[in-house]
């Protein structure tokens, strides 16, 4: 009796242990800080800078919206409804149709060059997704500033 008691005592701290550090992770959260002036997207998970992506956002005649957001919606496959179905992979929606996702046009990667939504190299629009994903909408602050 005394050894079962033991036992499930050790499976209680361990499943604790294991929630806790999920929390921590989730609770770290994730920050995309957006440099229209440098076409650079940098991403910090915590107090730790995971990455520094090239991006391409609003050419001329179309804008990109500064500001701090959270993600509204999310979506692994989207098509725009807007541009003729132009697909938009590994979509983080956040203002109206404003979105961070992948792009196939990568030559024009650090320069302005779509309609407002902030493009990325498909790998890295991936990536982006999953952190958000892993680390939750409401953990997640997207910065946009010149």
């Amino acid at each position: 009796m005394r050894q079962w008691f033991s036992r499930l005592c050790a499976i209680a701290l361990l499943a604790g242990g294991m929630i806790a550090a999920t929390t921590s992770a989730q609770a770290a959260g994730v920050t995309a800080t957006v440099d229209l002036s440098a076409q650079r997207m940098y991403v910090s998970v915590g107090r730790t800078h995971a990455y520094t992506w090239k991006i391409s956002s609003g050419r001329k005649g179309y804008r990109t919206p500064t500001g701090t957001y959270r993600p509204t919606r999310m979506y692994r496959k989207y098509y725009s409804q807007k541009y003729d179905n132009a697909p938009m992979p590994n979509s983080v929606f956040f203002r109206g149709g404003y979105a961070i996702h992948g792009t196939g046009y990568v030559k024009n990667l650090g320069r302005p060059a779509s309609h407002g939504c902030i493009r990325l190299h498909p790998t890295a629009a991936r990536a982006f997704y999953d952190l958000v994903q892993q680390h939750g909408r409401g953990n997640t602050s997207i910065r946009i500033r010149y």
